[in-house]
C-alpha cells in the first residue's frame, strides 16, 4: 500500500466485509483490509476510527488492528511516538462504558498491556494502571483485565521481548505483586454484593494469571482470604458452572506453582489440606450428575497428586506424601463417565516412571494395590455399550480412550506383573456365568491384549487355557468379542513361536477371521505378527496363503488388511529356499500386475475407475518385506522379477505423470524393488534415470528427487555409475532451483527442499569428491545457504544433515578410504569459502526463524565446522555477532556486550555438539 487511504474508503471496506451479501466483494474487502493492517498507515487509521466511534464493526476492526500493530509491528514506530501512542490508547480506554462491546475492550486492554511490556521508558506501568483505574467501581472490570493480561503476555513469543527485558518486567511485577494481592482481596469483599459473581470471576481469573507467572508471594497468599474463600466456595455446590471452573483453574494454577514444595513450604501444606476437604463436594457433584464439576474436582485432585509426586514416592504416608491423594484419584477413576478417569492418566504414567527409575521392590509393593484397583476400574470403563452390534472403532472418542488405556496399562503393568494381570482377567472370564455380558468379556480380552506381548514364552498355565478358549469361540459369539480375540491371538505371537504345535490351529482361526469383513483387519494384522515372529515355521502354509492372495478380492476386506496379508506372506517367502523365491514372488505379484495392465489398457475409458494406487501399494508391500538371504556371487532371486516388472511400472508412471499421488506411489514401489535387489537391479538403472529426468522437466514431483537419492545410495559407490548419476542431479537442479527462487519458494515447496538435500547428502556419503568437483556443486551450496532459514522441520533437517556430512568428510575415515587426505583438503576449502556466511545464516536462523526444538541440528553443523578449524570459527562468529541488530525499537540494547562475549566463549569452547546447542538456546532467549 503506497499511500494512506481515506477514512471513508476504510469504512466502506468494513461495511462490505460485514454486510455485503456478495462473497466475491467480501473476499476483496478482506484482502484489502489485511493489506491495510500490514501497512504503516494502519496506526493512524485505527486511531481515527476509534475516535470516530461510528459503529461496532469499525471499532472492532480498529481495536483489533491497534492490538496486532503493537504486538507485531512495534518496531515501525520511532521512539518519539511511543508516549503519544500510550496517551491515545489510555484516552480510548477512558471512554469505555458498560455499553462498549467486551471484545473491543479486550483488544484495547491487550494493546495497552503489550505496549507497556515493550515501552522501556514506561516505568511501573502496573502501578500507574492501578492508580488510574482502581478508584472507580466503573473501571474495576477493566483493571482486572489489565492485571490478568499483564502476566499472560510476558511470555508471549510474538513480541520478542528478549530475556533481559522479560526479566526486568518479571522483577517489576514481583515488586508489584503484594499491591495486586491487596487489591484483589479488597475486591473480594466488595463482591459479596454481586449475586451474578462477575466480580469474583474477574478476581480469580486475575489471580490465576499471577500464579502461572510465579511472582506472587506464596507465604502471603497462604494466609489470604482469597484462598480460604476459594476453598469455601468449592466445598459448596450451589454456584454457577462457569464460576466453579474459574475457581478450579485458579486452584490448579496454585498447585502447579508449589510443585517445588520445599521452596513453598508455607503455601504447599495449606493447599494440601484444602484439597483434602473437597471429596464430599466431588461426591455431591456425582450424585447431582454434574459432569463439569466432577471434571473440575478431578483436575484439582490430579494436579495435587502431580505436584506432590516426589513426596508420595519418597515419603509415602508422611505429610505431603499422604496416600489419601491416590484414593481420591481412584475415586475419580471409578466415575461412571470415562472422561473423568482420563484426566488422571498422566499422573499414573509419571508415578510408574518414577518408581521404575528407583527399582525399589518395597516401594513397588506399596503401590501395587492401587494399580490393581486402577486396572479393574479401567477394565470396567473399556466395556462397550450393551446394545452395540459392531466392532470397536478406534477413531471415535471412546476408541481413542481405549487406545490411551492400553498405553497406560503398558506403563504401569510392571507394578502388578503382566502374568498376574493376564491371569486375573482370565479368571474374571472363567468365573462369569453363561449369562455374563459380552461387553465385560470383551473388555477383559482388551486388557489382556495390552499386556500379551509381555507374557513369558515359558508360561504354561494360563496362556494355553486362554488360547484354547479363543480358538474354540462359537460362531454366534458377539462380533466385538471375536474381533478382540483375534487381536489377542496376534499379540501372543511370541508365545506361539515357542509352542509351534498350536500354530496350525492359530492359523486356521486367523484365516477364518479373514473371511469376515469386520474381523478381517484384525485377522490380517494378527497374521502379519505371526509371520514376523514365526516365519521359520510357516513354510508349509505358503501355498495356502498364495491361494488366498490370488482370490483375495473375492473377500469383502479392506485394502489395509490385504496389504498386511501381503507383508506377512512376503516375510515367509524370504525364509524359503532361494530357488523357490523367484516363482513365489511372481505368484504374489500376479494379481497386482494383471490389474495394473488392465487399468493401462482402459486408461482413456471414463467408465473404468479402478485406482492404480491400490495395486502399487500392494506391490510395494511385497518388495518392502521381501529380504531373501543372498550369498556373495549368487544371483538375487528377485532380479529377474523386477526386470519383468519394470516396463509396467514405467508405463504407469508415463500414463499418470500429471497425477502426483500415482507418481509418488509408483516411485515408492520402484524404490522398494531397488532396495530388495540392491545393485543387482542395475539393468533398470539407465532407463529409470532417463525417464525420471524427462518427467521432472515437465512435472517437478519431489518424489523423483527422493527416488534419485535411493539410486545414489545403491549405485553411487560404483565409479562407472557416478557420472550418470551426477548428470541426473544436474538435470534435476535446473527446474528445482527455478522453483525455489520464486517468492516464498522454500516455504511453499518444503518437500522439494527435503528431497533435494537427501539426494545431495547421498552423493556426499557415496561419491563425495566426484560431487564436490561437479559443475552442480556450487549451485547446491548456494541453495543450501538460502535454505538455512526454512522452518519446516524435515526440510531444515535435510539441509543441516547435508552441511554436517559434507563438512565431516575429512574427519571421519571409518572405512579407511584411500582418498581421505583429498577429502580432508576439500572439506577445509569448503569451510573457508562458505564458513563465514554459513555461521551468519545459522545464527540469524536460530534467532529469528527456527523453533528451539530444531537447534540440535544447527548445533551439529556448527560443531562440525569447529572440528575442522576452531580458530576460524572464532573469527566467523565474531563478525556474525557484530552484524546482529541488538537494539529494541527504542534504541535500548536487548543484549549486553558481556552477554555477547559470554556466548562467543561458550560456543567456541564447546567440546560437544550438545554444549553448542545449550549455548544457542540460552543466547536466542535474549531475542525472543
Amino acid at each position: 500500500m503506497q499511500a494512506a487511504p481515506s477514512l471513508e474508503t476504510v469504512s466502506q471496506a468494513i461495511q462490505v466485509l460485514y454486510h455485503n451479501p456478495d462473497v466475491t466483494a467480501k473476499e476483496k474487502a478482506s484482502l484489502w483490509l489485511g493489506e491495510l493492517q500490514k501497512s504503516v498507515f494502519a496506526w493512524e487509521i485505527s486511531d481515527r476510527l476509534l475516535h470516530l466511534n461510528a459503529d461496532l464493526e469499525s471499532c472492532y476492526f480498529a481495536a483489533q488492528t491497534m492490538r496486532t500493530k503493537v504486538q507485531y509491528s512495534f518496531h515501525e514506530l520511532p521512539s518519539t511516538a511511543h508516549e503519544s501512542l500510550r496517551n491515545s490508547l489510555l484516552e480510548h480506554i477512558d471512554k469505555v462504558t458498560e455499553a462498549t462491546n467486551h471484545i473491543i475492550v479486550t483488544q484495547l486492554c491487550l494493546a495497552i498491556v503489550d505496549l507497556a511490556l515493550q515501552m522501556v521508558t514506561w516505568k511501573n506501568a502496573t502501578q500507574e494502571l492501578i492508580q488510574r483505574f482502581g478508584s472507580s467501581s466503573h473501571h474495576i472490570p477493566l483493571l482486572l483485565d489489565f492485571l490478568k493480561f499483564l502476566p499472560e503476555e510476558v511470555n508471549s513469543r510474538s513480541m520478542r521481548l528478549g530475556a533481559n527485558r522479560r526479566q526486568d518486567i518479571i522483577n517489576e511485577l514481583t515488586q508489584t505483586a503484594p499491591l495486586v494481592l491487596q487489591l484483589l482481596t479488597g475486591y473480594v469483599h466488595q463482591s459479596e454484593a454481586d449475586p451474578e459473581f462477575h466480580l469474583q470471576c474477574g478476581v480469580y481469573k486475575c489471580l490465576t494469571s499471577w500464579f502461572n507467572l510465579g511472582t506472587l508471594p506464596t507465604a502471603d497468599i497462604a494466609q489470604s482470604e482469597l484462598l480460604t474463600g476459594l476453598f469455601q466456595v468449592l466445598r459448596t455446590s450451589q454456584i454457577p458452572g462457569s464460576y466453579h471452573e474459574i475457581l478450579s483453574d485458579c486452584l490448579c494454577a496454585a498447585l502447579y506453582a508449589v510443585e517445588d514444595f520445599h521452596k513453598h513450604a508455607v503455601l504447599a501444606p495449606v493447599l494440601f489440606e484444602g484439597v483434602l476437604t473437597l471429596p464430599a463436594a466431588y461426591q455431591a457433584s456425582v450424585a447431582e450428575e454434574d459432569l463439569d464439576k466432577s471434571i473440575n474436582y478431578c483436575r484439582i485432585f490430579t494436579e495435587a497428586a502431580e505436584s506432590f509426586l516426589d513426596a508420595i514416592v519418597f515419603t509415602p504416608n508422611q505429610a505431603l506424601g499422604d496416600l489419601r491423594l491416590l484414593d481420591l484419584l481412584l475415586m475419580c477413576v471409578s466415575h461412571h463417565q470415562y472422561e473423568v478417569s482420563e484426566i488422571t492418566f498422566n499422573f499414573w504414567y509419571r508415578l510408574s516412571e518414577r518408581l521404575a527409575s528407583r527399582n525399589d521392590a518395597e516401594k513397588e509393593a506399596l503401590f501395587k494395590p492401587y494399580v490393581e484397583k486402577l486396572l479393574a476400574a479401567l477394565c470396567h470403563h473399556c466395556c462397550m455399550e450393551p446394545d452395540e452390534e459392531d466392532i470397536p472403532d478406534d477413531s471415535d472418542d471412546f476408541g481413542h480412550f481405549r487406545v490411551q488405556v492400553a498405553e497406560l496399562i503398558k506403563d504401569v503393568i510392571f507394578l502388578v506383573g503382566s502374568a498376574n494381570c493376564f491371569a486375573q482377567m482370565y479368571a474374571t472370564l472363567a468365573n462369569q456365568s453363561s449369562q455374563a455380558s459380552w461387553e465385560s468379556s470383551e473388555a477383559a480380552l482388551f486388557v489382556m491384549t495390552a499386556v500379551a506381548k509381555n507374557i513369558s514364552p515359558s508360561e504354561s498355565v494360563v496362556v494355553p487355557q486362554v488360547l484354547q478358549a479363543l480358538l474354540s469361540l462359537p460362531p454366534e459369539s458377539h462380533l466385538a468379542v471375536r474381533y478382540t480375540s483375534t487381536r489377542l491371538v496376534g499379540e501372543l505371537c511370541e508365545w506361539i513361536d515357542s509352542h509351534h504345535s498350536i500354530l496350525d490351529s492359530v492359523l486356521n482361526f486367523i484365516l477364518a477371521g479373514l473371511q469376515i469383513p469386520k474381523i478381517a483387519p484384525a485377522a490380517a494384522s494378527s497374521l502379519l505378527q505371526i509371520c514376523q515372529i514365526c516365519r521359520d515355521k510357516m513354510y508349509q502354509h505358503f501355498d495356502g496363503l498364495i491361494q488366498i492372495i490370488q482370490h483375495i478380492d473375492n473377500f469383502s476386506i479392506s485394502h489395509e488388511a490385504i496389504v498386511d496379508l501381503l507383508k506377512g506372506t512376503a516375510m515367509i517367502l524370504s525364509k524359503m529356499p532361494i530357488e523357490r523365491i523367484a516363482e513365489g514372488t511372481r505368484q504374489i505379484c500376479t494379481v497386482q500386475v494383471s490389474q495394473l495392465n488392465q487399468i493401462l489398457q482402459h486408461a482413456g475409458d471414463s467408465a473404468i475407475k479402478t485406482d492404480p494406487v491400490i495395486w502399487l501399494d500392494r506391490l510395494s508391500a511385497v518388495f518392502r518385506n521381501l529380504h531373501p538371504v543372498v550369498s556373495k556371487g549368487q544371483v538375487h532371486p528377485c532380479k529377474v522379477v523386477i526386470e519383468e516388472l519394470w516396463p509396467l511400472l514405467s508405463q504407469v508412471c508415463q500414463a499418470y505423470q500429471q497425477d502426483i499421488r500415482v507418481v509418488e506411489r509408483c516411485c515408492r514401489c520402484i524404490r522398494f524393488a531397488v532396495r530388495c535387489a540392491g545393485r543387482q537391479a542395475s539393468p533398470i538403472l539407465q532407463p529409470l534415470v532417463h525417464q525420471m529426468v524427462q518427467l521432472y522437466m515437465i512435472h517437478q514431483h519431489s518424489c523423483f528427487l527422493y527416488l534419485g537419492s535411493i539410486l545414489v545410495d545403491e549405485f553411487g559407490s560404483e565409479e562407472p555409475c557416478q557420472q550418470g548419476l551426477l548428470g541426473m542431479l544436474l538435470a534435476f537442479s535446473g527446474p528445482t532451483f527455478k522453483q525455489l527462487e520464486e517468492v516464498e519458494g522454500f516455504r511453499n515447496h518444503p518437500d522439494t527442499v527435503d528431497d533435494l538435500f537427501r539426494l545431495c547428502t547421498r552423493f556426499v556419503q557415496r561419491a563425495p569428491l566426484a560431487f564436490i568437483q561437479s559443475t552442480v556443486f556450487k549451485g547446491v551450496m548456494n541453495c543450501a545457504m538460502a535454505a538455512c532459514m526454512i522452518d519446516h522441520r524435515d526440510a531444515n533437517a535435510s539441509v543441516m544433515k547435508f552441511f554436517h556430512d559434507i563438512l565431516r568428510i575429512g574427519i571421519v575415515n571409518e572405512d579407511k578410504v584411500a582418498d581421505h587426505e583429498m577429502r580432508k583438503q576439500a572439506a577445509s576449502v569448503i569451510m573457508q569459502e562458505y564458513g563465514p556466511q554459513l555461521i551468519q545464516n545459522l545464527l540469524m536462523a536460530v534467532i529469528y526463524c527456527l523453533p528451539t526444538f530444531m537447534m540440535p541440528d544447527i548445533s551439529d553443523v556448527i560443531f562440525a565446522i569447529m572440528s575442522i578449524d576452531r580458530q576460524s570459527v572464532c573469527r566467523f562468529l565474531e563478525v556474525a555477532l557484530k552484524a546482529l541488530p541488538v537494539d529494541d525499537p527504542a534504541g535500548t540494547p536487548k543484549v549486553t556486550q558481556k552477554q555477547l562475549a559470554d556466548f562467543h566463549k561458550a560456543l567456541t569452547s564447546a567440546e560437544q555438539a550438545k554444549q553448542v546447542s545449550f549455548a544457542l538456546r540460552d543466547f536466542t532467549r535474549l531475542f525472543r
